[in-house]
């Protein structure tokens, strides 16, 4: 194998481990966002948990993370919690953040 093939699979590797870091941050938002909007819809308990499955499910209906945010806002519309566009929006930056601290420490 030559230097460059060496150094063309490191940098697969390394492509592959962000992707799968980011795909896991991405899902702990998920999680974390799921908690976070059921307690706002005032659930609790393993209510709160099945639906923050469902919203780490909703992002799997296309790419990108408007479809959890569609479902966030339709379910804030339906449950009547009056949180704005934006506001949604800074909690899922914020959570994102948090999400990436914590899959670094390993928790």
């Amino acid at each position: 194998m030559t230097t460059f093939d060496k150094r063309e699979e490191g940098f697969e590797k390394q492509f592959a481990h962000d992707e799968e870091l980011k795909f896991k941050a991405m899902s702990r938002r998920n999680k974390l966002l799921g908690l976070w909007a059921a307690e706002k819809l005032g659930r609790q308990g393993p209510d709160a948990d099945a639906y923050a499955k469902e919203v780490v499910v909703a992002d799997f209906e296309e790419a990108g993370e408007d479809d959890v945010f569609r479902k966030i806002r339709k379910d804030f519309d339906a449950g009547g919690v009056a949180a704005t566009d934006q506001e949604i929006r800074t909690v899922m930056i914020e959570l994102l953040g948090k999400a990436v601290q914590q899959i670094k420490a390993g928790t």
